[in-house]
């Protein structure tokens, strides 16, 4: 495991605080969950940017249009 030092303006790190004990956690807990969250947004993004860039747009549009019709029909 790593040690990370980071500067926070003293208002961002008060309200950081506030939040891990409104969850009942310390902050490095806090900030581990915040990381894992922002990491895994990252690569779900990358992930869909370079699915889209291989993608075949024309099947791209069929999948949403089944995805519609099936919405239509259970309406």
């Amino acid at each position: 495991m790593s040690t990370l030092k980071i500067r926070l303006p003293d208002d961002t790190a008060q309200r950081l605080k506030t939040l891990a004990q409104s969850r009942g956690l310390y902050m490095n807990k806090l900030l581990e969950q915040l990381s894992a969250h922002a990491l895994s947004a990252w690569y779900t993004e990358n992930h869909f940017r370079a699915t889209a860039a291989a993608g075949d747009v024309e099947k791209g549009a069929a999948v949403l249009d089944r995805l519609d019709a099936a919405d239509a029909s259970n309406s």
